[in-house]
């Protein structure tokens, strides 16, 4: 039986827990010790390599990141599809296969956020203008991801992606492949309901700590709290403000330098 709405459902998976735990213990280690931008896009988008090699360096940093920041925020959907798959003949491979499902959607979006990157530093490089306010950008994407807290599109994913048992109702099937096709659906919508508050992560650098924590807090507060919905609007507003913050106070390090 699968549970629906705010039901009780049954414990996070150790090897889940372990993931968030070491990805925290990864990124925390990696900027004591200064070694953090080795794994910061621009610095790979500067390292003078072959594209699918510093595309390849990318998505291994981009797996810390979907582990610290998304899975927190996916633990009810987790939680309920362990209830859920615990009675197939092998719940773990079909717990791996959500949780493969759901992360190669994060991937394609990091790697589509990435050739995005590489096309910006080129425009940066090539426009005077824009490469003497880089700030603009900064500015820009903080507005951005303000501005859609407020779209229908982040009502409906975020709806989705927190209530995860008339979802598993829909989308729930036995065996592996089943489960990865459930992963993949439920890692759109959290694309969806997510993607403008990872782009400001993205620009803010893959292993940058502050930012990480804050939006950690901040989608695991909109997609698992119980009034997480009337978080929304403030949290745009907060992201505006930040923006036009950004754009009125050039020299405000909110991001690091292009």
């Amino acid at each position: 039986m699968i549970a629906t709405g705010r039901t009780k459902v049954g414990r996070v998976p150790h090897a889940v827990v372990a993931a968030i735990a070491t990805a925290w213990a990864v990124a925390i280690a990696a900027e004591a010790t200064g070694t953090a931008r080795l794994v910061h896009h621009d610095t790979l988008v500067h390292a003078h390599l072959h594209l699918w090699v510093t595309a390849s360096l990318f998505v291994l940093a981009w797996q810390l990141m979907i582990a610290a920041m998304m899975l927190p925020s996916s633990l009810p959907m987790i939680r309920s599809f362990g209830v859920a798959s615990a009675a197939q003949p092998r719940p773990q491979r079909a717990m791996a296969g959500l949780l493969i499902g759901y992360a190669l959607v994060w991937s394609v979006f990091g790697l589509v956020a990435f050739v995005g990157d590489v096309g910006l530093h080129r425009l940066v490089h090539d426009w005077a203008w824009l490469g003497a306010h880089q700030f603009v950008i900064a500015g820009s994407v903080l507005i951005m991801a303000g501005a859609f807290q407020f779209s229908g599109l982040k009502d409906r994913c975020l709806s989705e992606c927190r209530h995860p048992g008339p979802f598993l109702v829909q989308h729930y099937g036995r065996g592996e492949a089943a489960a990865l096709r459930l992963g993949v659906a439920h890692g759109r919508f959290c694309v969806g309901c997510c993607w403008a508050l990872m782009l400001v992560g993205f620009a803010a650098g893959v292993a940058s700590l502050w930012w990480m924590a804050a939006l950690t807090a901040v989608m695991v507060v909109e997609k698992t709290s119980r009034n997480g919905e009337r978080w929304v609007r403030p949290i745009g507003c907060w992201l505006i403000a930040l923006g036009l913050l950004a754009l009125a106070l050039p020299t405000l390090p909110l991001f690091a330098a292009r």
